[in-house]
């Protein structure tokens, strides 16, 4: 699993990440989602190598390997905020001033907050599997809180979901090694049988439904967009479609003037089914990015 990459620690801001990085060219911040670690991408990173990209994947914060700093009542540590500052610091720490970033799931949110947050430093930005967390908060309707009820579970602080998770992480997060890949599997569950992995990734929820929202909101106010080439690609075996319909028709107000994107045919760990496909459209997308 990722050959010739370095695996590191490097510090972040105010958090110390564990860090896959390999390959030479323009560089590109691959950001893995919830209950993953930076292991999801092992099938894409060597691809983009042979593609002529630097690749960086670090485990988010609290995830993985990463540090797991203390939290305070507003969750502000677990924020997108907080884990794009952080690997801001990482990427510049390893040389890359300037950068493609590639987000999924959870680390869509933090790929958008890094974006808008820090647009100097990006040079294009990809979101798989998402919307802003405040455009899904402000669209829950009963399919929404159906389908993604786990947002509010694991959000809640009065009755932590923790103690129910830590019972049987196998049973709450499934994955196979068949899906994921043996290293990658293994890597995952690692992270999901540690109590502080558990408890941080809980308040990556807890942050998301309190101040990245916030945060989110004050953008939308402000007018603040990405102005950047944004990308935006989802399963055909998500539920996308089924909670957004025209999923780019909810990117628009947040997109500049380059907005591209469209399905692919997979479930949701898009860099685990379907990683050649994957890496055509993030190759056809950043192509066209460098031209303008």
């Amino acid at each position: 699993m990722f050959d010739g990459f370095e695996l590191t620690r490097c510090e972040g801001n105010g958090a110390y990440l564990r860090v896959r990085h390999g390959g030479s060219g323009p560089a590109v911040l691959l950001l893995h989602g919830h209950p993953r670690t930076h292991a999801t991408w092992h099938r894409v990173a060597p691809l983009l190598v042979e593609a002529g990209r630097t690749v960086v994947c670090p485990d988010l914060r609290g995830y993985g390997q990463s540090d797991k700093p203390p939290t305070d009542a507003q969750h502000r540590p677990y924020s997108k905020r907080a884990m794009a500052d952080d690997c801001l610091a990482v990427m510049r720490r390893l040389g890359h001033d300037r950068f493609a970033v590639v987000g999924h799931d959870r680390g869509a949110y933090v790929a958008t907050r890094l974006a808008l947050d820090h647009p100097e430093a990006v040079s294009a930005v990809s979101v798989l599997d998402a919307v802003p967390i405040g455009e899904a908060l402000r669209r829950c309707d009963a399919t929404f809180a159906a389908s993604w009820w786990h947002w509010f579970f694991l959000g809640q602080t009065d009755k932590p979901a923790e103690r129910i998770i830590n019972a049987d992480p196998d049973a709450w997060y499934r994955a196979t090694p068949e899906e994921m890949g043996v290293d990658a599997y293994e890597d995952y569950r690692r992270a999901i049988h540690d109590p502080a992995t558990v408890h941080a990734m809980c308040e990556d929820y807890r942050a998301g439904l309190g101040v990245d929202r916030e945060h989110d909101e004050a953008d939308r106010r402000a007018g603040r967009r990405i102005g950047g080439p944004l990308q935006v690609l989802w399963a055909t075996h998500d539920d996308m479609v089924d909670l957004y319909g025209d999923v780019l028709s909810v990117w628009r107000d947040w997109a500049g003037d380059r907005l591209d994107g469209g399905p692919i045919a997979s479930g949701h760990h898009i860099a685990e089914e379907a990683p050649e496909a994957l890496v055509t459209a993030l190759r056809e997308f950043w192509r066209g990015a460098e031209r303008t």
